[in-house]
């Protein structure tokens, strides 16, 4: 209850329009008149209560079935599907043999996953090892290469919001994870 001389609530007087035994033209204008500053949800709300609610209980024919199923089909078949991320469904220990198979360091594979390379720095022979390594396609590692989203919320103090960086070249990440300059050179060989 409010105080005696306060105003009632926009819930109480949208409560009390609502179980009017008239609900017509002559009670809107009344409750407009003692409380134009709740005119919008009033008008609304008696809108609301005057109309007329459809009950076709009736089943849909086979006829009206069929084309609605056939709408939902081609609007299935019109939206484009996602397309799987193949770095998603890897685990740690997968990470792992990735980097045994390419006789990389981990770091490598790390700024692979979190897709810090630059793709057009990777030769065509490496990113064709790398996908069969992962068990995919060149095709769907070329359409998911973009930054990776920051998956884990790090609990750490730091003067800025954690970002995706800059993507480097294949050969940067190479020479910053100690790679030798013979081994490198081989990996970034685009023949055997």
């Amino acid at each position: 209850m409010s105080p005696a001389g306060a105003r009632p609530s926009r819930e109480s007087v949208l409560d009390a329009f609502a179980v009017e035994s008239e609900p017509g033209q002559p009670t809107l204008e009344r409750y407009l008149r003692l409380y134009p500053e709740y005119a919008g949800e009033l008008i609304d709300l008696s809108r609301e209560l005057s109309r007329e609610a459809c009950d076709d209980g009736a089943p849909l024919s086979s006829a009206d079935q069929t084309l609605i199923d056939a709408a939902w089909s081609r609007h299935g078949a019109a939206s484009p599907a996602a397309a799987a991320d193949p770095f998603a469904a890897l685990t740690a220990d997968d990470w792992r043999s990735i980097a045994q198979v390419l006789d990389v360091p981990r770091q490598v594979v790390t700024a692979l996953r979190e897709r810090r390379v630059s793709l057009v720095s990777i030769p065509r022979r490496f990113l064709a090892t790398l996908a069969e390594a992962m068990r995919s396609s060149v095709v769907q590692l070329e359409a998911s290469w973009e930054p990776a989203p920051l998956l884990v919320a790090r609990s750490y103090k730091a003067d800025n919001k954690p970002a995706v960086g800059e993507q480097v070249t294949f050969e940067q990440v190479l020479i910053d994870a100690g790679v030798p300059a013979d081994k490198r050179a081989r990996l970034l060989a685009e023949v055997d």
